[in-house]
């Protein structure tokens, strides 16, 4: 069945358009990554901003105009989107920024924005009328799968490196997934998935594989434009791991330019950590040519030393005339410690890497201090508890006598306030 609002997807690489079917994944010409692409004409004879703030629906789910589905028939059964974006005045003064805005996607049913992506992956699945999903992660893709494939009634593959934090391994197995800890790199990871897939015909979730998924994240763009009253920030900061998150980010500014909603399209500000940052080092070079890097980074989520959607993230760093930041993994924690006591916003590494690149783009002179900023949290704190604590430092213990108390708090250097 075709879609009203889509005419097809085409190929970032060759640039020929192909049917956009469910299990539509690579250019069946050259095996370059797909793009869906819409009939902006007819979205914006039907999507307006006043019947959109009339709509009930706070899920992503309500930018159905903007979304390759068919329908709700399926509708997932997690509430996916509508999390909250805080205007975070403190961090901003801190900062030194005029305005800055948190998007806390770590609210998400499975704590990450990946479950924009899994989320559009069970309808799409649906549609296929595949029973069972697969796919490679460092972690966050991973439970955000297999938690909407539960609610779903699907079965889970999930393909994870093995030095995946526990916490995230923990979601997977509570989901009910089968899980495989593979005992090596990213790259190994999607690669023995791919395999899997092909042999046994599971429905794709693999982001880079399957265009679909970038469409689940590009939400968060949309929820960012209307909780502004679709008044365009001047940046908006996200972290790059694999390419797909910036590119669906991206891709949510444009389609809503394309469909007349916005009437201009913010800088991209792409962070990667210092030590995995193969997108950003050709971003600099002003090339396309990527070099594979070591994974040498705690942010798990973002330690992709072979990108599978490099095409995309370059393009949205390009065509945003964008920033490119790499933080050190101690201006991360440094990141987290503030989201979380400027903010009240608790972030796992990844997810503060966004922030710890605007603090540094400011400090640099990347980003103008008059300008307005949006940084997106990307993963909640919960997700990696162990480098929660080493950023943010053991407890006191103490004896229970109130002079033990003085004595730590002595040690500590704290003031109690008469």
């Amino acid at each position: 069945m075709a879609l009203r609002n889509v005419t097809g997807a085409r190929c970032t690489i060759c640039g020929r358009v192909t049917p956009a079917e469910p299990e539509t994944t690579v250019c069946p010409h050259c095996g370059g990554i797909l793009d869906i692409e819409y009939d902006y004409d007819y979205i914006r004879s039907c999507f307006r901003k006043q019947p959109l703030t009339e709509r009930n629906d706070p899920t992503m789910w309500r930018y159905l105009e903007l979304l390759p589905v068919e329908g709700l028939g399926t509708r997932p059964r997690l509430r996916v989107g509508g999390s909250p974006l805080y205007q975070a005045d403190a961090l901003g003064k801190e900062l030194g920024i005029r305005e800055l805005w948190i998007k806390d996607d770590g609210q998400n049913p499975t704590a990450s924005l990946k479950d924009r992506a899994s989320a559009m992956a069970v309808i799409k699945a649906g549609e296929a009328g595949k029973t069972t999903i697969a796919c490679s992660s460092t972690g966050n893709a991973a439970s955000s799968l297999a938690g909407n494939a539960a609610a779903a009634g699907l079965s889970t593959f999930i393909f994870v490196p093995s030095r995946a934090p526990k916490g995230k391994v923990a979601q997977l197995m509570m989901f009910g997934a089968t899980v495989i800890l593979v005992e090596g790199s990213y790259e190994d990871t999607f690669r023995i998935s791919a395999e899997a897939i092909d042999r046994w015909g599971w429905y794709n979730r693999n982001a880079a594989i399957n265009p679909y998924l970038m469409e689940g994240k590009k939400t968060v763009s949309l929820e960012i434009a209307e909780q502004l009253g679709f008044r365009m920030p001047d940046y908006v900061a996200v972290s790059v791991g694999d390419g797909c998150t910036i590119g669906g980010v991206w891709k949510g500014f444009k389609d809503l330019y394309q469909a007349g909603m916005i009437d201009r399209l913010p800088r991209i500000i792409s962070v990667q950590a210092s030590g995995c940052c193969p997108i950003n080092t050709a971003a600099a070079a002003g090339t396309m040519e990527w070099v594979p890097q070591e994974e040498n980074t705690l942010a798990d989520s973002i330690a992709v030393g072979v990108p599978r959607n490099p095409v995309k993230a370059l393009r949205a760093i390009s065509e945003s005339n964008g920033v490119i930041v790499n933080v050190s993994d101690e201006e991360i924690m440094a990141a987290m410690r503030l989201l979380g006591r400027r903010a009240g916003v608790f972030a796992e590494p990844a997810g503060a890497a966004g922030t710890a690149g605007v603090k540094k783009a400011i400090e640099t002179g990347l980003i103008e201090k008059d300008a307005s900023v949006v940084s997106i949290v990307t993963g909640n704190g919960l997700k990696d508890v162990n480098n929660a604590i080493r950023a943010a430092g053991e407890p006191m213990s103490i004896r229970p006598e109130l002079d033990a108390l003085l004595e730590a708090f002595e040690a500590r250097d704290i003031k109690i306030p008469e």
